[in-house]
């Protein structure tokens, strides 16, 4: 417990205000691609699957584009300042975010919250690593993660208590959560830096600066190839949120888990529930928080020895094989199981990521690098979002395979119905109930086959990265 004791207060501070960060961000996030692409009856704005993903993959990406430039402005303007100016930016745009209907608007806004985050992102990491030693660093980054873990595990359980009421309400709560940061900077003490740190530049000239050490980075292939590489593992794992609750809410039967809380914890079943029988989708989806804060200790002692590429190589492979056996199935319990072996690929092979960036870095060029480990995760999202985007619209939405079917077979359908009730509509018609139509649409149309365009990227990233292993190896 000693070590403990060798932590400053801010360090404290920084992780509790990253913990309601995370909180306030995957309270909404996780219920993000459901609201976007949701029946108009049940509060979502009936965005087409395309028009998400090109939202969420584009807003996402460019928030961690940011930050290489945020992470200037941080230091030029003292990071207090910044993070009053994102907890501002980041209350501001979950207040008017619900406000806005429209594919541009919502677009405009989530782009706006996504400046608060790019803001935020960069100092709070430096802060950690600036009121942490040698000796105190492990587990002070170990704290760290596991507070944006119990974050992301709470977020969503708390919002979804109030989805029910009106989906807006979602967007209020991650507002009020953010809020509390403002109480938090109080007691926050930017920590100090040495004379030379200290940004006397202008603006201008810094952004300079990082651009011409832009063009540096990109003369190193080995590491441009390794993250260009890696982008496919952010791929494939971005579809947790962009695709995964999609296609729970649409596709898997969850009445099974339902039927087990409601007569063991009730209390779970009357409010994590769309209606008796169907549990929500992104509480289904949240338990890969939960099996990385029970899990995430022993798996690292398992990998610690292991070097990063083998790791990483490991861990992507399973997790692959873990996210396209979530879309293979109508079962939630296989759905559970599924996540389970996501998670523990994620665990093995993401920590890595940074582990190996650090060991590959130049000396003089370590705060370079990892500066720049952002390119793959903005190229994930980016492409994340054409995968649940354009390519889940054609493969797998429910919303199009239905409209198909009801085309094919040749029903009148009256113009302005909501998704929901044009769904009903086509049951009747075909003389089925709505879960006897979603399986003929299952059985029909096969939209599982999304899974095996998941494993191909994921089992071509970790051979990618093998075939890497094996040339750089050799050098």
């Amino acid at each position: 417990m000693s070590v403990f004791s060798k932590f400053p207060r801010t360090f404290w501070v920084a992780n509790v205000i990253e913990l309601f960060e995370r909180w306030a961000w995957y309270g909404f996030f996780m219920l993000f691609a459901n609201y976007l692409t949701g029946s108009s009856d049940a509060g979502g704005l009936e965005f087409s699957q395309s028009q998400k993903g090109l939202l969420m993959g584009v807003g996402t990406g460019i928030l961690y584009f940011l930050p290489v430039l945020t992470g200037a402005i941080a230091d030029r303007y003292g990071y207090k300042k910044v993070l009053l100016l994102a907890f501002l930016i980041y209350t501001s745009a979950f207040i008017l975010l619900p406000m806005f209907s429209t594919f541009t608007g919502v677009f405009i806004m989530y782009l706006y919250l996504a400046v608060g985050a790019a803001l935020f992102k960069p100092i709070i990491s430096a802060t950690i690593s600036k009121t942490t030693t040698d000796e105190t660093a492990s587990i002070g980054f170990g704290l760290f993660y596991m507070m944006v873990n119990v974050g992301a595990f709470f977020g969503p359980l708390v919002t979804l208590l109030f989805k029910g009421a009106s989906s807006h309400l979602i967007f209020y709560v991650s507002a009020g959560i953010i809020a509390i940061n403002f109480l938090l900077l109080f007691f926050y003490k930017e920590p100090g830096r040495a004379e030379k740190e200290k940004n006397t530049d202008s603006l201008l000239t810094t952004f300079g600066i990082i651009f011409r050490n832009m063009g540096s980075i990109l003369k190193d292939v080995k590491f441009i190839i390794f993250l260009l590489i890696v982008a496919g593992f952010w791929t494939m794992y971005n579809q947790l949120f962009f695709t995964l609750p999609v296609f729970i809410s649409q596709w898997v039967d969850t009445s099974t888990l339902y039927n087990f809380f409601h007569l063991h914890i009730p209390l779970i079943s009357e409010n994590y529930s769309v209606s008796p029988g169907v549990m929500d989708a992104e509480f289904v989806t949240n338990i890969d928080a939960l099996y990385i804060i029970l899990l995430q200790v022993v798996v690292s002692s398992v990998v610690m020895r292991m070097k990063p590429l083998r790791s990483m190589m490991s861990g992507f492979l399973v997790c692959s094989i873990g996210m396209s056996l979530t879309l293979v199935s109508q079962n939630v319990l296989f759905t559970m199981v599924a996540i389970l072996i996501f998670s523990l690929g994620e665990m093995a092979g993401s920590p890595k990521i940074t582990e190996y960036i650090g060991r590959i870095a130049p000396a003089d060029k370590k705060a370079l690098y990892m500066g720049y480990s952002f390119i793959p995760v903005f190229l994930g999202n980016v492409l994340a979002g054409f995968i649940s985007g354009v390519v889940y619209q054609q493969m797998s939405d429910k919303v199009t395979l239905v409209q198909r079917f009801a085309a094919e077979k040749g029903y009148q359908m009256a113009e302005g119905l909501s998704n929901n009730a044009y769904f009903e509509e086509v049951a009747r018609q075909a003389n089925t109930t709505p879960q006897g139509l979603t399986n003929l649409l299952w059985d029909t149309y096969e939209p599982s086959r999304l899974g095996m365009v998941i494993l191909a990227i994921g089992v071509g990233t970790a051979f990618l990265l093998f075939i890497y292993d094996r040339i750089t190896s050799r050098k």
